[in-house]
């Protein structure tokens, strides 16, 4: 039974366009799309248990036991197909936290995990549970590829993994899934038919569009003219290649990495938010803003603006939700010499709102299709230019309101690290419970002084918190 809060999740065989791009482009290894999860347990299990439940979840979420089928003769997106040779302790994994085990020691364990690709002949992902926390604790080190979920799915398959009662009961095992290997001749008509569907539906789209643009120039000329050159003009926008980042100390770019944390109360941040009218992605975005204005002032370098990348969720309440990614890619540039906190939020609310009602957002599934037909190397191309030219790119995922637990160890904590891409930074907050937790993501060649970055961004936020 699914309701509009929990809802269904249909499996599709087929990579939509949208995560064909991101599974396409990483032609560029500077343009993979990895998400690491670090999750905190108060406790260790033994491994054994360990094992059980991510066998459980592996069989629960298809997706789990699935790898990518490509062929280089079909224009149709990449086939998810199970694995015939899925293997769990591959994918399942176990190993100290290196010297005192303190929480750095875990985020110098899990940096180079992060920047590992993975094989793509089996399914994408990799979980390693890291044992001897120095408070008796231990932690799971997750990594998915970002083809299969964005970070709104990501939470929900964490929730298959994870119980809502230390005293819930063990969950049945589900039957291991199927298995068939299309032979060639099955896959070219499994392709042929799936693209014969999808462009008469794509067509059948346009008509349609067409039939209501035909009749709103009728009764409206004039308004369907300026919707028109609107719509025009958004597709530029989103579109436009950048071939600079802003900023003029974080211009380096490598396939390195470094990550930091920072945890802020839901509370305060909500009311912060509050103080314009606004939300917690406020309080989000503009503290992450001001520390990027301090950290720049700190080494003596002008940045009157910074160009964001941002996702926008579009998923809508429905009965049956397919899996995969839902949301729009953003970009735009953020002034940062505001004359005030409060100004500086204003600035960041108006221009947030901007990208997410940008009319151009409803034609991505359109322009993802048609970017699949090129080659990979001129997509590459096309998307290394727009990524490499951001400044920073920040994500906002609702989490759980309520402790988590696995086996009866209750989950510490949970944190997001988003993947690079091409930006000098990537900062995700993932709410849990009453805390916010932001997983900071830079690359050393851009942000040479990770320390003093990380007390820059520390004091945006606390600066943004004293508004309550």
């Amino acid at each position: 039974m699914s309701d509009a809060a929990n809802p269904e999740v249909r499996y599709e065989d087929r990579m939509s366009d949208a995560d064909a791009l991101m599974w396409g482009i990483e032609k560029d290894p500077m343009l993979r799309s990895t998400i690491t999860t670090i999750i905190v347990l108060e406790g260790a299990l033994d491994r054994d248990t360990i094992r059980r439940e991510f066998d459980r979840t592996s069989r629960a979420v298809p997706r789990l036991r699935e790898r990518v089928r490509s062929n280089p003769l079909s224009l149709a997106p990449p086939r998810w197909e199970v694995d015939p040779n899925f293997d769990l302790n591959y994918h399942v994994r176990f190993a100290r936290v290196p010297g005192a085990g303190t929480l750095d020691d875990l985020l110098q364990m899990a940096q180079p995990m992060a920047m590992q690709s993975f094989d793509r002949a089996r399914p994408l992902w990799e979980a390693t549970v890291a044992e001897g926390l120095a408070d008796g604790g231990s932690a799971i080190i997750m990594k998915i590829h970002h083809s299969i979920t964005d970070g709104v799915g990501g939470v929900r398959l964490m929730l298959e993994l994870f119980d809502l009662d230390a005293e819930a009961e063990e969950r049945d095992l589900a039957d291991e899934p199927e298995i068939h290997v299309l032979n060639q001749a099955e896959r070219f008509m499994d392709a042929f038919q799936h693209e014969t569907r999808r462009q008469l539906a794509f067509l059948g789209r346009l008509t349609s569009s067409g039939l209501s643009s035909a009749g709103s120039a009728v009764t409206d000329p004039a308004g369907t003219y300026e919707s028109a050159s609107e719509l025009v003009a958004s597709t530029g926008r989103i579109l436009r290649p950048v071939s600079h980042p802003l900023s003029t100390v974080m211009t380096g770019r490598s396939l390195s990495n470094h990550f930091g944390v920072i945890t802020l109360p839901l509370d305060l941040s909500k009311k912060a938010g509050k103080v314009i009218g606004g939300t917690i992605n406020d309080t989000f975005v503009s503290g992450l803003v001001r520390g990027f204005h301090l950290y720049h002032g700190a080494l003596g370098a002008e940045m009157p603006a910074l160009r964001m990348g941002m996702p926008i969720n579009i998923r809508t309440s429905t009965e049956v939700e397919v899996a995969g990614n839902d949301f729009v890619p953003a970009r735009f540039e953020l002034s940062t010499e505001s004359d005030t906190v409060e100004d500086l939020m204003r600035e960041v609310r108006e221009r947030m709102l901007g990208a997410r009602n940008e009319p151009a957002n409803q034609l991505v599934d359109l322009l993802s299709n048609v970017l699949n037909r090129l080659p990979t190397t001129v997509v590459t191309q096309i998307f290394g230019t727009m990524m490499k030219g951001l400044d920073f790119q920040a994500s906002n995922v609702p989490g759980s309101p309520i402790p988590l637990y696995l086996r009866g160890v209750r989950v510490a904590s949970v944190t997001p690290f988003g993947p690079l891409a091409g930006a000098a930074a990537n900062v995700t907050l993932l709410s849990y419970q009453n805390e916010l937790n932001i997983g900071i993501n830079v690359d050393p060649a851009a942000v040479t002084d990770p320390e003093l970055f990380m007390r820059c961004v520390r004091q945006g936020y606390d600066e943004v918190l004293a508004l309550v």
